[in-house]
């Protein structure tokens, strides 16, 4: 069964850092990607940022050159560098991965989510 379980969420003001991190087992031997998602109060989850199982990243334009996506593959944990925070990063953050491969590698999963809150 896969799980992802995030970690990392708090409250900083703005101009301030966070580290979220989202640990995933439950599977081997698949291809993987990782991502983060976000969603505010009254508005739809958005992406944020993800990382390839070939190690590429891609980001939102609203967080580029502010947040840093890395993973651990021995430890099969993927974090978010959050740095510069703005009050419109206020959200539930989100892990999902996506597997591919050889059976039984296929789906997409989600974690429960952690809480950022920024004030200004």
């Amino acid at each position: 069964q896969v799980q992802l379980v995030e970690s990392g969420g708090g409250s900083v003001q703005a101009g301030g850092s966070l580290r979220l991190s989202c640990a995933a087992s439950g599977y081997t031997y698949c291809n993987v990607d990782m991502s983060w998602y976000r969603q505010a109060p009254g508005k739809e989850r958005e992406f944020v940022s993800g990382i390839d199982s070939d190690g590429s990243t891609r980001y939102a334009d609203s967080v580029k050159g502010r947040f840093t996506i890395s993973q651990d593959n021995a430890k099969s944990t993927v974090y978010l560098q959050m740095n510069s925070l703005k009050p419109e990063d206020m959200a539930m953050y989100y892990c999902k991965t996506d597997l591919s491969g050889s059976w039984p590698c296929s789906g997409d999963y989600w974690g429960q989510g952690t809480q950022v809150t920024v004030s200004s």
